[in-house]
């Protein structure tokens, strides 16, 4: 009785969270702002809402998670509510959508006959079984590459689109050789800079030294994916590093009663030095 109980009144705020989209939607009495919004112009703040969930976590603050996640499922709500004006689909669909789908990759959760033995690395196995399976079927209709989101951040897209073209056999079988690539790429990034100095040139210069820096991060990309390391959150960790040893110079100068502004080059950088000992 306590669960039934319990399965209702979650259902009454889901129905609640729906009827407010709904209202906000509304064209008469509804809010101006959400009546005019898409699905791209929407796609921004679920993207950033995501972002505030993971930023919550690093931050180990369940209550600031709580009230994001919350953020982000008003995202989900969005979308379905456009996706039901549009008569696409609906938040139900959307729901049974993915229970189907869990269940399908969890045969040996909820199939009793089909178990699975060997723990989390055969359940990892299995999952990217079906996860093939689903993307066979998807690369019939948008090729193989075609349901990579385009929404990604271009690192973990650009690695993730590197790694499915490895499940074909299109991929440098060692690391040396991806590293010759960059040093391929930066060659070329090299002599676009070496030649933009013609003033008529700058801006067809600036495109291809842009074609050539995204070569060089593109195998950047690539290179992390080899060395099995996940290059947005590598970056992730060296803009944390910046921002960490930065305040420091601005601590130490904020001390000697001095401004960032007051300074020279050589000042930060033997500060930034003295920051890499102290803090890594």
């Amino acid at each position: 009785m306590g669960l039934a109980r319990k399965y209702k009144d979650l259902k009454i705020k889901v129905e609640k969270l729906l009827e407010v989209m709904a209202q906000l939607r509304n064209p008469e009495g509804g809010c101006p702002w959400d009546v005019q919004q898409s699905f791209a112009t929407i796609a921004p703040y679920t993207i950033e809402e995501a972002y505030e969930v993971a930023d919550a976590i690093e931050r180990e603050h369940l209550e600031d998670l709580c009230d994001e996640l919350g953020d982000l499922l008003f995202q989900v709500v969005f979308h379905a509510q456009m996706a039901k004006e549009a008569g696409a689909f609906t938040f139900d669909d959307v729901v049974a959508g993915i229970v189907a789908k869990m269940i399908r990759r969890h045969p040996h959760v909820f199939d009793p006959q089909g178990g699975l033995t060997g723990g989390a690395e055969a359940v990892v196995g299995a999952w990217e079984e079906h996860k093939k399976a689903e993307r066979a079927a998807k690369a019939r209709e948008g090729g193989l590459l075609g349901d990579v989101p385009r929404g990604l951040p271009a690192l973990k897209r650009a690695a993730k689109l590197t790694k499915r073209a490895a499940t074909v056999g299109f991929d440098w079988p060692e690391v040396s050789q991806v590293l010759a690539k960059l040093e391929e790429e930066l060659g070329e990034l090299r002599e676009e800079m070496a030649g933009a100095g013609d003033p008529a040139e700058a801006d067809a210069a600036r495109e291809r030294t842009a074609d050539e820096l995204g070569d060089v991060l593109f195998v950047l990309a690539n290179l992390a994916r080899h060395l099995r390391v996940d290059p947005e959150d590598a970056l992730h960790r060296s803009n944390a590093k910046f921002v960490r040893r930065f305040g420091y110079i601005e601590g130490v100068l904020a001390a000697r009663g001095q401004r960032l502004e007051e300074v020279d080059l050589a000042t930060m950088d033997a500060l930034w030095d003295e920051a890499k000992e102290r803090l890594g």
